[in-house]
């Protein structure tokens, strides 16, 4: 090793010491090599495996509502824990490298699997231009960039359009959440999904009323069909 890469070594481990990264789950100082989340951390965060799982919970949400071929999500979310932690993050505190890490995890995860065999492309469910520029980015672009890059698939940003501003959706019912999201988007290009199987993905799936909306905006494409990735499933 040369000596201009053993001091830069020793400095940087130096800078580390005084101004250490935390794990943005726990907030423990990072070790050596780690990167967003410690190693036990991701060990513990709860996984719900449910990409190996055919008619898994979340597949079933969509039962009767929206044609899914599949759907998942990476971890359970409920109450003041870890998991709430990174999402408060991602969306409220300009953290989306998270969303950027969780999205490769996760498709680290699913390559090991047949959940996104016939994907060919991901879209991120879309924010409102008015929200997007307040808040300065939509997270789920980001989840979708990670997932673009660990699975080999395409991503877009620009294939669905949400004409309507709506309220949050924190702490609506499911069918407050419905009358909110409903009519809401709209599909750009219909011709260049024809025949796709596409990779919607979100933040974190509750009702599943926004996913069920973007569902169908994108199944008015002639052969399209449509599977759901989430970083976080409501528990």
């Amino acid at each position: 090793m040369k000596l201009f890469d053993i001091t830069t070594e020793y400095l940087s481990d130096f800078v580390a010491l005084l101004y250490p990264n935390h794990c943005e789950a726990c907030e423990q100082p990072l070790g050596k090599g780690e990167d967003i989340l410690c190693l036990l951390c991701q060990y513990e965060l709860p996984q719900t495996d449910y990409h190996k799982e055919k008619d898994n919970p979340v597949e079933k949400l969509f039962w009767g509502r929206a044609e899914i071929q599949r759907a998942a999500g990476l971890y359970f979310f409920h109450g003041k824990t870890k998991v709430q932690n990174l999402l408060h993050k991602i969306k409220y505190r300009d953290r989306k490298e998270i969303a950027h890490k969780l999205g490769r995890m996760y498709g680290g995860l699913i390559k090991e699997t047949d959940f996104a065999n016939e994907v060919s492309l991901i879209v991120p469910v879309p924010l409102h231009e008015k929200k997007k520029r307040k808040r300065g980015y939509n997270q789920s672009d980001f989840f979708a960039m990670g997932l673009s890059e660990s699975l080999g698939i395409e991503w877009s940003a620009k294939i669905l359009r949400r004409n309507i501003y709506t309220e949050t959706q924190t702490g609506k019912t499911r069918f407050e959440r419905w009358g909110n999201v409903g009519e809401v988007f709209e599909l750009i290009e219909a011709k260049k999904l024809r025949g796709k199987h596409i990779l919607l993905v979100d933040d974190v799936i509750t009702t599943g009323a926004t996913l069920e909306a973007c569902a169908h905006a994108l199944l008015q494409a002639e052969g399209a069909k449509v599977s759901i990735a989430t970083i976080a499933v409501a528990h």
